[in-house]
């Protein structure tokens, strides 16, 4: 039987762009019996006056105002970092939460991120990267000599201690849109998946049977879906979440995200809707 778990799941812009609002939306959420606090991953958006927080520095602020509940990016672009600086970043930060950090990962969802900066935003490319960009920084968290030669990513011998304090590694979680299938291919190949859909935007959720669907083949392609957990993102009153909840629960979901951000409402509203508690 699977064990259902909630989150937030917290912008890193706008009126959330501010590293001491999500330390105390981390720390209300903790109080009201969440069990995590997810960021997203920005360095522009599209509207570029609005204020951005780096994720990571947000993160650390939240793990000092926390004791319990699980943190994470998700999901980071890991195509636009190097990730032998990500792999310093995430061991501490698990270090500094004493093992609550989860590790999201997937392309990302505007190509200006990367060609504002002279990158290349070519989702084959982004793919490859992040492929590789995941290899390395797995094989960086065991504190062994690591050689990697990839395509775009090349590690001679070297040797990143401390370890992190999760073992046999952070939890890996990847996203993606389906019906496409390549983002759940890799996924089936780490520990947890958010799946998105391109028929459903911002403010909607994919129904449970879509949710079936992803779920299915990942167990295909994984033979097994055991330690293995599935993250959907979505918005619920509490007058009825724990009937709307259930029924993605009843479909493989271990972990409910409840979205917060200003398409819901003023920053004075959502601290309600925290407050008020996760789906029972």
């Amino acid at each position: 039987m699977n064990v259902l778990r909630t989150a937030i799941g917290v912008p890193n812009v706008g009126e959330y762009g501010d590293p001491r609002v999500v330390a105390e939306l981390a720390r209300t959420a903790e109080e009201a019996g969440w069990d995590g606090l997810f960021l997203w991953d920005h360095i522009l958006y599209w509207q570029p006056s609005w204020p951005l927080v780096d994720p990571w520095i947000a993160l650390s602020a939240a793990a000092m105002s926390t004791h319990r509940i699980r943190l994470g990016v998700l999901m980071t672009a890991v195509a636009r970092r190097r990730p032998w600086i990500l792999a310093r970043q995430t061991t501490s930060l698990d270090l500094l939460t004493r093992g609550r950090l989860i590790m999201g990962a997937a392309l990302g969802s505007m190509s200006k991120e990367y060609t504002a900066f002279g990158e290349d935003a070519d989702l084959r490319v982004r793919a490859k990267l992040l492929d590789e960009g995941l290899e390395v920084l797995a094989g960086l968290w065991l504190g062994e000599p690591l050689r990697f030669a990839g395509q775009h990513l090349q590690v001679n011998d070297a040797v990143m201690r401390p370890v992190p304090m999760q073992r046999p590694r952070i939890p890996i979680w990847v996203g993606g849109g389906w019906p496409h299938r390549a983002p759940f291919r890799r996924a089936a190949r780490w520990d947890g998946m958010m799946p998105t859909h391109t028929d459903y935007g911002k403010g909607e959720t994919m129904p449970p049977s879509e949710l079936a669907k992803i779920t299915e083949f990942v167990a295909e392609e994984r033979g097994s879906l055991e330690h293995f957990e599935i993250a959907v993102e979505g918005q619920t009153a509490p007058s009825h979440a724990a009937e709307v909840v259930r029924a993605y629960a009843d479909v493989g979901l271990t972990w409910w995200v409840e979205a917060i951000g200003w398409w819901r409402g003023p920053l004075s509203t959502m601290r309600a809707r925290i407050e008020a508690g996760p789906p029972t």
